[in-house]
């Protein structure tokens, strides 16, 4: 697919971030947009932004959807035929973060996050891929993470549902490829990407001492390392898009990690422990208090 113009493009997570980032340059390339977040106010913020900066007559719809929703999600994708009259890309790029140990995590957040960031990907998968096959030339294009590569401790259901999202995206690749239908896939790597998904993040208190000092110090320490910003995240991906790339990096830090993987695919865990102690909350030394008078 070398070109967008006239194309119809489904995204999730369009609300803020990559998604939104990827509808407004969608738009400015003649791309007709069906938009979905859980976020019925972003939505709204991203339809306005997008008015106000494209003068390409585009057609945009938009749907509040959790895409965990199996159900909504298949009828979100037949109203999206419908309105459109077909649909050529799939971005699915809603995403939530989970930090906590795996002894301390709640059942009920790995369903949570689970629910959204792997069945969120297939949902949304299934669902198009006949209306995709019916347009003679489609493209999914799957969010995992750099943590889809490379794992680190205290975010072991974020990295599960990301590495699940890669293994999953590669194998209906390989299907796509054998069946020559006209419909391909990719599957996208970001590094820290400039989104509001530290914010929307959970992160247990069994984290707090543990490998953060506090959930506010957390957070704010989180964002630091956010070094790519959503448009240039967006415009890496549409480029991947155009080459039909398999497997698509975002940044210079999911370029290093993904290398760090690749030469130390197991010694790097060592690597990674050794650094979070190192940068882990210090146990403090108990101060004894005593009555005893000083001697003379």
């Amino acid at each position: 697919m070398k070109s967008f113009n006239g194309r119809v493009a489904a995204i999730t997570g369009a609300a803020s971030g990559m998604g939104r980032a990827l509808a407004m340059a969608l738009a400015r390339e003649g791309c007709h947009l069906a938009l979905a977040d859980k976020n019925s106010q972003g939505l709204e913020q991203t339809l306005a932004l997008i008015k106000a900066s494209t003068l390409a007559p585009v057609l945009i719809t938009t749907q509040v959807l959790d895409v965990s929703d199996r159900t909504a999600m298949e009828d979100w994708a037949a109203r999206c035929a419908a309105d459109h009259g077909q649909v050529n890309l799939v971005f699915n790029n809603a995403g939530v973060a989970l930090s906590s140990t795996v002894e301390g995590v709640d059942y009920a957040d790995l369903e949570w996050i689970v629910g959204i960031n792997f069945w969120g990907v297939v949902h949304g998968t299934k669902a198009f891929l006949p209306y995709l096959k019916a347009s003679g030339d489609g493209h999914i294009v799957n969010t995992s993470s750099v943590f889809g590569l490379f794992a680190q401790p205290g975010m072991s259901g974020y990295n599960a549902t990301k590495f699940a999202v890669r293994g999953f995206t590669e194998s209906l690749r390989q299907e796509l490829d054998m069946q020559g239908c006209g419909v391909s896939a990719t599957c996208v790597h970001p590094g820290g990407i400039r989104t509001d998904i530290c914010r929307s993040s959970r992160i247990d208190a069994n984290m707090t001492g543990f490998l953060i000092h506090s959930e506010q110090q957390a957070r704010a320490d989180f964002e630091k390392l956010f070094i790519t910003d959503a448009d240039q995240a967006a415009k890496v991906i549409l480029h991947g898009v155009r080459k039909n790339k398999r497997r698509v990096l975002i940044g210079r830090d999911a370029y290093f990690l993904d290398l760090l993987a690749r030469c130390l695919p197991a010694a790097y865990q060592a690597l990674v422990v050794f650094a979070s102690k190192r940068m882990a909350p210090k146990p403090r030394t108990p101060v004894f208090e005593t009555n005893d008078e000083p001697r003379l």
